[in-house]
């Protein structure tokens, strides 16, 4: 398995609390960049995700259980930045299964 799958794998484990699905499967991860700055492999992770509504109630919780996901693979200082460019859109499959 390449470490994106596995970074994706734990990132099924964050919820979103108000709709009980995983930020993977909502669909509200953008880019995930591993990145090298010495030279000595991988050592940080930088994750771009969005929200549900740049209003998220529990956007500060949902950032802090990705930052640790990420450190429980061990990267010690993972990044989580934030877009809302373009805004999220839950696909046709998704909005059936969340009733909308």
């Amino acid at each position: 398995m390449e470490q994106k799958d596995k970074i994706l794998e734990k990132l099924k484990e964050v919820k979103d609390p108000e709709l009980g699905l995983d930020i993977v499967t909502l669909g509200l991860i953008r880019d995930i960049k591993e990145d090298d700055p010495k030279g000595k492999g991988v050592s940080g992770v930088e994750v771009t995700m969005t929200l549900t509504t740049p209003f998220c109630p529990y956007a500060n919780d949902i950032i802090a259980a990705v930052e640790d996901a990420l450190r429980a693979l061990g990267y010690e200082n993972p990044r989580v930045e934030i877009s809302f460019e373009p805004p999220w859109e839950p696909s046709e499959e998704l909005r059936a299964t969340l009733g909308i």
